[in-house]
């Protein structure tokens, strides 16, 4: 699987999948769709609100533009977050494998708000275990991890965005499992809807931006 030259803003693909990543604040969210996207790393601020990232990828000989929407874990956005689980395609659920309540967390929140606002009914659900190069901070195995993505019916990878561990085996895994669903929407399909619901996205993120400073 391959970006496509002229990245997430080609228009001339055969499908587009929406993929939400949801899951506690400072997970590794954003790091993980940074490195996804871009191939880098940093250390990044909790997201406000909303973000997201387009690329355009190869699978099996086909252009599927991935629009990734990057959701803030902090409960104070849960209102706002919740609209972004409509017509997602594939959700990934994250959580820090040296923070034991965030994997609590999945079952407690995240599935929950996953049956109660996601309208794909064949979404595909995916668990990763973030930060597995903090080996001596671990507190939860990759056993329990694994236990819990198939007692709910989801995939499963551990990753470290920091040290490129399986990022982009977890997205590749991902966007596969959702074309073999047939839950993909054709080229052209809702391009304008797309596009205004980024537009929307990235405006709420500014004003939420602006008003966290004042």
């Amino acid at each position: 699987m391959e970006q496509q030259p002229g990245g997430g803003l080609v228009l001339n693909v055969d499908h587009t999948f929406k993929i939400l990543l949801v899951g506690d604040s400072g997970v590794g969210k954003s790091s993980l769709l940074l490195r996804f996207s871009t191939g880098g790393f940093e250390e990044l601020v909790p997201t406000i609100g909303v973000d997201f990232k387009a690329k355009v990828v190869d699978v099996g000989g086909k252009k599927v533009k991935l629009t990734i929407w990057d959701t803030a874990g902090q409960e104070r956005f849960r209102t706002l977050t919740s609209s972004y689980y409509r017509g997602a395609q594939g959700i990934v659920l994250v959580y820090d494998v040296s923070r034991a309540e965030t994997f609590d967390s999945l079952a407690d929140i995240w599935l929950r708000e996953v049956d109660m606002y996601g309208t794909v009914e064949e979404c595909i659900k995916m668990v990763v275990a973030n930060k597995s190069d903090l080996a001596e901070q671990r507190e939860v195995s990759r056993e329990m991890g694994l236990q819990f993505a198939k007692a709910h019916g989801c995939l499963f990878v551990e990753t470290s965005a920091k040290g490129n561990v399986a990022v982009d085996q977890a997205f590749e895994e991902l966007v596969h499992k959702v074309g073999d669903s047939g839950d993909a929407q054709p080229a052209g399909f809702h391009w304008q809807h797309l596009w205004a619901e980024e537009q929307a996205a990235a405006a709420v993120v500014v004003l939420l931006r602006v008003g966290c400073r004042s």
